[in-house]
């Protein structure tokens, strides 16, 4: 994935992940209440993701019908490797040092890292 999407553009794909083909009027109608984005707002975004080439469409009638072309797993996959390359120099531990020392980590969060790590050793 070359452009990267934006906070905006990510909650359009995120209704799209969730369920797909949808109209523009179906993924408005999908999105939270509290955002307030006009029938406009969420077309502009579903052009930037064509152009991206992160969505396609099919005509349905007088309507296009939008898809995602990237899977959400590689979505997650690639930013969370920008993250860690970005900031953590490509180490993990770092970020997950950074996390437990600013409180950032639950007794949930601690066991499912627990876990994996019992699971990785095995």
């Amino acid at each position: 994935m070359s452009e990267r999407i934006s906070e905006a553009e990510l909650v359009v794909m995120e209704v799209l992940w969730r369920e797909a083909p949808l109209s523009a009027a179906d993924v408005v109608a999908r999105i939270d209440g509290g955002r307030a984005w006009s029938d406009r707002t969420v077309k502009t975004l579903l052009g930037r993701l064509l152009a991206k080439g992160v969505l396609a469409h099919v005509e349905d009638g007088r309507r296009y019908l939008y898809r995602p072309l990237v899977e959400r797993a590689a979505y997650v996959a690639h930013e969370s490797g920008r993250l860690v390359d970005r900031l953590f120099g490509g180490r993990a531990a770092p970020l997950v040092a950074h996390l437990a020392e600013s409180g950032q980590l639950s007794a949930g969060d601690i066991a499912e890292l627990e876990a994996l790590v019992r699971e990785l050793k095995s």
